[in-house]
């Protein structure tokens, strides 16, 4: 039996995971171990990404005062990280039009529109997210 090669747009509410201890961060940690051991795997983003998991862990340093050198070291964590990326210049116009659609915001919708594009799942732990997206898997139902 041959071994399922990996392949999703992964949303930032996932990619934080691997930083912030929430649910299913284990699960997180399992999934980029394998993108770090599997060359095959492929995990995509669009640029946006980077942003908004800066976001999130300044959030946790105004809200919960986590250390800011904590979160400036798991930004450098993040870069290092072999995802593959795609400019939100690529995707915005039908990002737009499919935000308008499923009423999403334009952030939700460019990782929905990039995976649409490459024909690949949206992991994501934005549970109204996954169930307005028919191409969209929750991270809690995601196997890999």
């Amino acid at each position: 039996m041959s071994e399922v090669i990996l392949r999703c747009v992964l949303d930032a509410s996932v990619g934080i995971k691997l930083f912030a201890e929430e649910e299913f961060s284990e699960k997180v940690q399992r999934l980029f171990a394998k993108l770090a051991e599997d060359p095959q795997t492929e995990i995509h983003v669009p640029d946006l990404f980077y942003i908004e998991c800066a976001n999130i862990l300044l959030k946790y340093t105004h809200r919960y005062k986590r250390p800011q050198e904590d979160s400036l070291e798991d930004l450098k964590d993040l870069n290092n990280l072999a995802l593959i990326i795609t400019s939100t210049s690529e995707l915005i116009e039908d990002a737009v039009q499919l935000a308008g659609e499923k009423n999403l915001t334009a952030y939700d919708a460019c990782y929905a529109v990039l995976a649409r594009k490459l024909k690949l799942p949206l992991v994501t732990a934005d549970a109204p997210l996954a169930k307005a997206i028919d191409w969209a898997i929750w991270i809690g139902d995601f196997e890999f």
